[in-house]
């Protein structure tokens, strides 16, 4: 049995991905537990947003056409919640936060997700 990945994008969500990376270099993502935006994923140029022993290392994100991986960061608390889910990174269309790079483009990212194991 092949282990489902613990992150993965849509094929939307992939496209803006590759276009976020044409224009800001390479990228990460992080949610923390915020409310509003916050308990959506905010995408970041790589390293522009610090991360520390409160966050988790859930993903590093291969996109094809990105040359560098794609790093997915969660807050602890937010991952406890979290832990027993397939997170699935998605994009529709709407303005999100001012501080995630896909808000200029009147698109955000949203999570999606699935129950995994039992």
């Amino acid at each position: 049995m092949t282990e489902s990945p613990r992150v993965e994008l849509t094929p939307a969500a992939a496209a803006l991905v590759r276009s976020l990376t044409e224009a800001h270099g390479p990228l990460m993502f992080h949610q923390s537990g915020g409310c509003c935006d916050g308990s959506a994923p905010m995408c970041y140029p790589r390293g522009e947003f610090r991360t520390g022993q409160s966050d988790v290392l859930l993903a590093e994100l291969r996109v094809a056409g990105v040359a560098d991986a794609v790093s997915f960061w969660m807050s602890r608390s937010q991952y406890e919640v979290w832990s027993h889910t397939r997170l699935v990174v998605d994009v529709v269309e709407g303005r999100g936060s001012g501080f995630s790079l896909e808000a200029p483009e009147g698109v955000r990212f949203l999570i999606r997700s699935h129950v995994v194991g039992g």
